[in-house]
């Protein structure tokens, strides 16, 4: 079989969720051999993960972007989503979610132009996001962050080095900022939900563009870390060879690594002293300078 053809049926797969039957009828081909060369294809794209995932870069001190220009050498944004896989029955207590789904909880890490940077799939539905960040960053290969660089987390996760959350019971989300914020903590979550929605936009691209990862696959629970991981790397490689993502204007604005190369980078998630000062300063000095250009207009 030509390797257009071995590509060909594995997308159809991924874009549309068909059962092996279906590609089957429609490619005139066994099913013996359809499921071999979808788990070729699979195989050979995970194996580019070192050249498809986006290497992170630390935002700019020099940085013009209003988004981005308070949050200097942060390298993206982060976070948890839940996606519907089949589990054998006696396997299925643990994948459940609170809704009751079955799913598996996957972390996302992203750089902020839509890329993914890291992936962790196959912890189980019911599994804490700050548990899966934990065993992503313990990992020999797993997710890397050096010392003086961090990542935009929700509330879910703890405000410490490498990772910089908002303020708890404040108002947060884009569509909370119906009136102007009153205060620096919540001057800087408007900031801080504004830049660190690029990962949410990124789980919203992915499943609107792969079915497999919103509707109830047919592939066994084994299998579906390496596909979530595929359809990642194949998202990158989209945004990287067009010079326009079709489906940008699909997804509103608001919808809600390499692991050899760095020897001093964080390996622990927890609460520091100074890092809440940290925050506190930043969102104050967002405060007094959006003060001062209020009072001057």
């Amino acid at each position: 079989m030509l390797v257009d053809e071995q590509v060909a049926m594995f997308l159809h797969v991924l874009a549309h969720n068909e059962k092996n039957r279906i590609i089957v009828e429609r490619f005139k081909r066994s099913g013996e051999t359809v499921s071999r060369y979808f788990k070729v294809v699979l195989d050979a794209i995970c194996r580019l993960h070192k050249e498809l995932y986006k290497k992170p870069v630390p935002i700019p001190d020099d940085e013009t972007d209003e988004r981005w220009r308070w949050f200097k050498g942060c390298l993206g944004a982060l976070d948890g989503t839940y996606i519907k896989v089949k589990v054998p029955a006696a396997k299925r207590k643990p994948y459940r979610t609170r809704k009751g789904e079955l799913c598996t909880n996957v972390l996302g890490v992203c750089s902020r132009d839509l890329q993914f940077i890291y992936v962790l799939a196959g912890w189980e539905g019911s599994a804490a996001d700050s548990r899966v960040l934990r065993d992503a960053i313990s990992r020999p290969h797993g997710l890397k962050i050096p010392h003086g660089t961090y990542y935009l987390c929700d509330a879910g996760y703890t405000n410490g080095e490498g990772f910089l959350t908002p303020y708890r019971e404040q108002r947060y989300h884009l569509n909370d900022w119906s009136r102007p914020p009153t205060n620096a903590k919540e001057l800087y979550n408007m900031r801080h939900s504004s830049a660190r929605n690029v990962i949410e936009r990124c789980f919203g691209l992915i499943k609107s563009r792969w079915a497999i990862l919103r509707d109830n696959a047919y592939h066994p629970i084994e299998s579906m870390p390496y596909i979530i991981i595929a359809c990642c790397l194949m998202h990158n490689f989209i945004r990287t060879t067009m010079t326009e993502d079709p489906l940008d204007q699909e997804i509103p604005t608001n919808h809600t690594q390499f692991g050899d190369e760095h020897d001093n980078i964080i390996s622990t998630v927890e609460t520091l002293q100074g890092w809440t000062d940290r925050r506190d300063l930043l969102a104050n000095t967002m405060f007094t300078h959006w003060s001062s250009r209020h009072a001057n207009n």
